[in-house]
């Protein structure tokens, strides 16, 4: 999955706009809904999150982002060879279970 455009957020600093996003920019950024993001952090899924600031809101760091698409991709077998089953030479089955 190609990483998509950073979403303009509305942090009053550029570099701590692009390092960290909130839960509406992290879903439009992964092409999620805020609430499939909110599901996942309740059942301890999906990418790691962790609350800052006075309020304690949600966020995600970008990077983090990143990595954790890249561990989806990784654990797809259709995006990791090494993972596919068509590409495991077949197995011989034992004598005894074709002995009748």
């Amino acid at each position: 999955m190609p990483a998509r455009s950073l979403p303009a957020c509305t942090a009053p600093s550029g570099a701590l706009s692009a390092a960290f996003l909130t839960v509406k920019d992290a879903a439009d950024y992964l092409g999620l809904s805020p609430h499939t993001l909110y599901v996942w952090r309740h059942r301890r899924q999906g990418p790691p999150s962790f609350r800052m600031g006075p309020r304690g809101r949600v966020t995600y760091r970008l990077e983090a982002l990143d990595a954790w698409v890249r561990e989806q991709e990784q654990a797809d077998s259709r995006a990791n060879p090494a993972l596919n089953p068509l590409n495991t030479p077949p197995q011989e089955r034992s004598s005894r279970f074709l002995s009748a």
